[in-house]
């Protein structure tokens, strides 16, 4: 626990170091706020859903940039090298740069929060669905990171880390389409494994357990994958 707090810690500092943080922020805010406006003045709803489905987009082009150098620049530096032959285990380095980044993601979401107070003050909105909305938001890039973590590892080069990231990214997010062509476990399958079908309801204001242990469980499997990728580089 130590060592991934360490690595946490040294990792938020190079990400306010860089301006890498600062630019993924403010184009998240730009672009969500954009939405929010856009969908209060023509739907005239007190509801936070119009910002929800783009921010989700938004913050799957923009999770491969948030962490495409985590990995790679420990590469390309060869200081992930005597980082792995240091008393610490590959799952530390990961877990302590993937709670730098989910860190990083939170302040972002936090940043955004003025959006449901502002409803508050001036309407009179359903709190579930903003709750729920928040919850499917985090639960959708925390998903997008560990992608992106696991590309970081698979390259030294931070631009071929993020196309990888966004790759597998956006095949997740269309894969859905492919159901069309399909029929029986095949299609229900396919469909299962959408990142889009399993946001909707959260955004709707429903939390149910199946969305979540989808999103939980493929955070959890990318993040495996990348303790995977660092083991194997102790064997070349």
């Amino acid at each position: 626990m130590r060592n991934t707090t360490s690595i946490a810690v040294k990792e938020l500092r190079s990400y306010f170091a860089s301006p890498i943080a600062y630019v993924v922020t403010a184009v998240f805010l730009v672009i969500t706020g954009y939405f929010f406006a856009f969908n209060i003045v023509n739907a005239q709803e007190a509801t936070i859903r119009g910002f929800l489905f783009p921010g989700g987009f938004v913050m799957l082009l923009l999770a491969p940039i948030l962490t495409m150098r985590l990995l790679a620049e420990e590469q390309k530096m060869g200081t992930l090298e005597l980082l792995l032959t240091a008393p610490v285990r590959d799952a530390e380095v990961v877990l302590g740069k993937y709670v730098a980044s989910i860190l990083i993601y939170l302040a972002m979401i936090a940043l955004t929060l003025y959006y449901p107070v502002l409803l508050f003050l001036f309407g009179d909105p359903d709190p579930g669905p903003i709750a729920s909305g928040y919850l499917g938001l985090f639960l959708l890039g925390a998903a997008f990171i560990a992608v992106g973590i696991l590309a970081s590892s698979l390259s030294s080069n931070q631009i071929v880390a993020a196309v990888i990231g966004f790759g597998i990214l956006i095949l997740l997010w269309v894969i859905n389409g492919a159901g069309g062509f399909l029929s029986g476990p095949p299609k229900a399958v396919v469909d299962y494994l959408a990142l889009p079908a399993h946001f909707g309801d959260f955004a709707a204001g429903i939390i149910d357990t199946k969305n979540l242990i989808y999103y939980l469980s493929l955070t959890a499997l990318f993040l495996f994958l990348a303790v995977r990728s660092l083991e194997t580089r102790r064997w070349r």
